[in-house]
């Protein structure tokens, strides 16, 4: 809950409305039933190639919002030849399986991670990083996912290996403030420090990105930041690393997001909301009759 968000809050309690979140929705394993995160790594992965090619100036991609939808964004797709680069995907969600929806479009071939970090290649390549690919615990050096959502902060991150091996990072993985970044300042530093695009499409800042120093918008996706400095700078300098990180990218593509969005909704929800709920939709709701239910208690200060 945003501050700004304060006084809607307060206004939704003295008018004793009921408050869902969306967000909130989730199966019983804790997996979201919706949300927006395919589209934004759609969008993330097309501006952090676009970032790429302005950097480097050898290919040109077009904005996404200029396009009708992401059917006719699909076909910007099969003239365009990239170079030999190599990209890191992290995640395992929805944003991720966006990313790599664009690199299949884009002909990226996908290669395992012993190659990626051995190899160049005479064509363009991604290789693909989750959980088991990033983190390792502290002593016992194994990945378990339970376990490392429940103690993140007995697990080392591993991703430095890819620091002067990789030119682009999109990165869509779940952060918090307990998990390790993927890389370090003094890393970002480093004259071997190959990586100079990053899509943050998690967009957390300072998280698991750390040179994330906020939102971009969609108007203007890329900064840049001075990797000695650690200033925010304009992008594409010499000295720079080049940061895509927007909050609301699926708004670049709002006929298939929204659509997505409300067909998800009626596939999982609407039914629930006409017969008079469901566990799921009792676990997303914020306010009762304007009050606010014992799992968001924690939002009082912002309910009173």
């Amino acid at each position: 809950m945003k501050p700004h968000n304060k006084k809607l809050m307060q206004a939704m309690v003295e008018r004793k409305i009921t408050l869902l979140d969306y967000e909130c929705l989730e199966h019983d394993d804790r997996q979201r039933m919706i949300g927006f995160g395919f589209f934004a790594g759609i969008v993330g992965a097309h501006n952090g190639m676009m970032a790429y090619g302005n950097r480097t100036g050898e290919f040109s991609l077009d904005r996404v919002y200029k396009q009708r939808d992401y059917r006719e964004l699909i076909h910007t797709y099969f003239g365009l030849k990239l170079p030999n680069i190599k990209i890191a995907v992290t995640g395992s969600g929805r944003v991720a399986h966006g990313i790599l929806e664009v690199m299949n479009l884009m002909d990226v071939q996908e290669v395992d991670a012993d190659e990626f970090l051995e190899k160049e290649f005479a064509y363009p390549v991604y290789v693909h990083l989750k959980g088991k690919d990033l983190y390792k615990h502290k002593n016992k050096h194994t990945y378990h996912r339970d376990d490392f959502h429940l103690y993140p902060e007995q697990y080392n991150c591993t991703f430095n290996q890819f620091n002067n091996v990789a030119d682009v990072l999109m990165n869509g993985i779940y952060w918090e403030k307990r998990i390790a970044p993927l890389f370090t300042w003094e890393e970002l530093a480093a004259p071997d420090f190959r990586i100079q695009s990053i899509a943050d499409i998690t967009d957390d800042e300072g998280g698991s990105v750390p040179c994330n120093l906020g939102d971009a918008t969609i108007e203007d996706p890329v900064y840049g930041v001075d990797k000695l400095t650690r200033d925010k700078t304009e992008p594409y300098t010499e000295r720079s690393i080049d940061i895509m990180a927007v909050g609301n990218l699926p708004n670049e593509l709002p006929r298939d997001a929204s659509r997505y969005f409300g067909e998800q909704l009626i596939k999982y929800v609407l039914n629930d909301l006409f017969t008079g709920g469901s566990t799921v939709t009792e676990r997303a709701t914020i306010l009762k009759d304007g009050k606010l239910t014992n799992a968001f208690s924690y939002l009082t200060h912002y309910a009173g």
